[in-house]
């Protein structure tokens, strides 16, 4: 079937119960950004497989709502299929509830599957509809009766996530999670996100491309510690693994009639952004409204994983270089398309050593004007070859066992333009100068995101993407709580934490220009309690993009330094054509 008839097929089911609009995510019940291929209705639905994106459908219209980094790729695959683009931002289009208004009537019937929207999505919703006259129902399920050839629930087993990689065990993790919900007044907490009961329990799975998890609800207090997961799912290993830490496995369909037996007397700890509505309308209990204390726990990484983030990085520079030598070995011979490149990189990293188990997320590989998408997928349909000219972005990351790794690095094929260069070398400066802050304890993100915007600002150049984002360890390559963005984050920055560093420029038609490295937050070595950046990724810059007369002494410093420590850590790792390639990306610029 089309995509047109996938919408014909939602509005039939829609007048079959009298229902005006459907609101369609592209999450789960689990809140995830990736998702397994069962749940991705919204992408069935529309064509655009982004990783953000929320679908609107009226008997009589349709739009899809995405942000900055999906603008071009949402217009092409939305092109004939019924869908309207609306960009999500300062762009002019209406918002969701704007557009919505515009269309329906008093007592007109918003519909939701409660299931894949949390409580607080819910709380705005139903104020949202009290103001209009609208009224919301959430308990329709289309997925579960239009889509007839979807595919079946995910079936990989968990396997556990060895004391060697993680650090900390069960007992420790729970004693410190149950003492901090205590605090909040709560006897329970019911944990839904899928990399909060990975991390908890030790265990990782295949359920989701790019993001090791396994498909699970938890509960957690003083007494009790339940699992609810299919059992088919459950090897002989994983279940002695969390028996010997008292975890109670139970149906993983189970979860909302183990929730309707809580009794009063007990507080359920629920995140309001995380847990859905349709979880929380079942608890007849007590309900206290925090956000996940996990999420916070497992951001400050402990050192054998912050020692496991240092080793996974160095393997996975090596392959990234050996990509970068090849690439200016190869694309004067022709042959060399997208696709190639993408392949490559999985190549070099599947070969780089037995922790190596998948990539973080689909690699972006943008040459020319496909480098202005930010989040761009390169297809057999989009697909082009690489001349000795323009520029490539490369923005790819990879799971290994003891750590996840995300980098981007702009290149050039040919001889750079000098609006090239100067666009590159304000994004390096940008770069540079957040890598190298130091900041009191206690500093947010949002207080140093100027640091990496301001050379573009005075250019009268900006990103409409944040400049950084927590990292998990063998988890989400996009964790929180921490972030480096112009949004309001309460969330202070802790030693311990990992989190990127990518700000960028995208000419639309011309080309994008991004630069990524990962960073620890360390204690700084000045007297009292500062705090610094470590880079972990270590791949270098292109030194043809870079404008050294555009540099202050300090930030041309600094890019020696940082090249300087590249070579010294991975020369021992090279031989060959890559070593001397590497040996002349790393020499020092005046």
């Amino acid at each position: 079937m089309s995509v047109n008839q996938h919408l014909d097929a939602l509005r039939d089911y829609m007048r079959r119960f009298n229902v005006d609009a459907v609101i369609i995510p592209g999450t789960d019940p689990h809140q995830s950004e990736y998702v397994s291929d069962y749940y991705k209705f919204r992408e069935w639905l529309t064509g655009f497989t982004g990783s953000n994106g929320t679908a609107v459908v009226t008997v009589d219209d349709a739009a899809l709502w995405t942000d900055s980094r999906y603008f071009l790729q949402a217009a092409e695959q939305l092109d004939g299929t019924g869908f309207s683009l609306m960009r999500e931002g300062d762009y002019g289009d209406l918002s969701r509830t704007e557009w919505l208004a515009e269309r329906l009537g008093e007592d007109d019937v918003i519909a939701i599957d409660g299931r894949l929207f949390t409580v607080n999505e819910v709380n705005r919703l139903d104020h949202y509809c009290g103001e209009h006259g609208f009224m919301l129902a959430t308990d329709f399920v289309p997925a579960d009766r239009i889509w007839t050839d979807r595919p079946p629930f995910p079936k990989a087993s968990a396997y556990v996530h060895e004391l060697k990689y993680a650090g900390e065990d069960i007992d420790s993790k729970v004693t410190a999670l149950v003492g901090v919900i205590e605090q909040l007044g709560a006897t329970g907490v019911l944990l839904t996100a899928l990399d909060d009961i990975a991390w908890l329990y030790n265990l990782r799975g295949d359920d989701v491309l790019y993001t090791p998890v396994v498909t699970a609800y938890a509960f957690v207090s003083s007494s009790e510690r339940s699992l609810f997961i299919d059992p088919g799912k459950v090897t002989t290993e994983v279940k002695e693994h969390l028996r010997a830490s008292g975890v109670h496995i139970r149906e993983y369909d189970d979860i909302v009639r183990y929730l309707e037996r809580k009794r009063d007397g007990e507080y359920v700890l629920l995140d309001p952004d995380r847990v859905s509505d349709t979880l929380a309308q079942a608890l007849p209990c007590g309900k206290v409204y925090s956000p996940s204390p996990v999420a916070a726990l497992k951001a400050v990484k402990n050192d054998v994983q912050i020692e496991g983030f240092r080793s996974a990085h160095l393997r996975d520079a090596a392959a990234l270089v050996k990509l970068l030598g090849w690439l200016e070995r190869s694309v004067p011979a022709g042959g060399v398309t997208e696709v190639a490149v993408a392949e490559k990189i999985a190549s070099l990293r599947a070969g780089s050593g037995d922790l190596y188990r998948e990539e973080s997320f689909g690699a972006i590989v943008g040459y020319g004007e496909h480098g202005a998408i930010v989040h761009y997928e390169v297809t057999p349909e989009t697909d082009v070859e690489l001349r000795p000219e323009g520029l490539l972005l490369i923005d790819t990351g990879g799971q290994y066992l003891d750590g996840t790794t995300d980098v981007t690095r702009t290149v050039t094929l040919g001889t750079p333009s000098p609006e090239q260069r100067r666009d590159y070398t304000l994004v390096l400066k940008g770069h540079l100068a957040l890598q190298a802050a130091v900041f009191p304890m206690g500093t947010t993100g949002m207080q140093l995101d100027v640091l990496a915007r301001m050379p573009l600002w005075q250019s009268g150049l900006n990103y409409g993407h944040g400049t950084g984002h927590g990292v998990g360890q063998f988890l989400c390559c996009h964790e929180g709580p921490q972030s480096i963005r112009t949004n309001f984050n309460p969330t202070p920055l802790r030693a311990g934490m990992v989190t990127s560093n990518e700000p960028g420029l995208y000419l639309a038609g011309e080309y994008g220009i991004r630069i990524e490295n990962l960073m620890l937050c360390v204690k700084s070595d000045l007297p009292g309690d500062f705090l610094a950046f470590e880079p972990l990724t270590l791949v270098p810059y292109d030194r043809r993009l870079i404008d050294s007369s555009m540099l202050t002494a300090a930030e041309v410093d600094r890019i020696n330094a940082y090249h300087a420590l590249v070579a010294e850590r991975l020369l021992p790792l090279l031989s060959g054509d890559d070593a001397s390639w590497l040996q002349r990306a790393t020499a020092a610029i005046g």
